[in-house]
């Protein structure tokens, strides 16, 4: 939020709900079972072993790792060649998507009767 809410940025908003996700992941924690101990892979791969293509470590990254959307992990170079946007960039511009495609749903005709009922009151009562 910016200027005490009086004014707001999109692209901050879709920055700071990305914050927001990560920080909710890690206060979930770590589930420690049986499975998630992977004694057996251990076992197997051994001591200075690769397990990243071991299936149970492609099973559990792809649940515990955050989803980020607007962060680029990817390596500099990588980042480089796919047009290299900072994460401000990458933001506004899923704001503005956002934004084109945003269809509001309807008031109930019930709660804009109500609404009309309150504004005209106060309109009555400055009158």
């Amino acid at each position: 939020m910016l200027e005490s809410g009086i004014a707001f940025c999109y692209a901050q908003m879709l920055v700071d709900r990305e914050f927001v996700r990560m920080v909710k992941k890690v206060m979930q924690g770590i589930a420690v079972h049986k499975d998630t101990l992977a004694l057996e892979v251990i076992k197997a791969v051994g001591a200075g072993g690769n397990y990243l293509m071991e299936e149970h470590t492609l099973k559990y990254m792809r649940q515990e790792q955050s989803r980020a959307k607007l962060i680029d992990r990817r390596t500099r170079k990588g980042w480089e060649e796919t047009g290299g946007q900072d994460m401000i960039t990458r933001a506004r511009s899923e704001a503005r998507q956002i934004l084109a495609g945003y269809r509001p749903m309807p008031l109930d005709p019930k709660v804009a009767a109500r609404l009309r009922q309150i504004v005209q009151e106060a309109e009555d009562e400055l009158k």
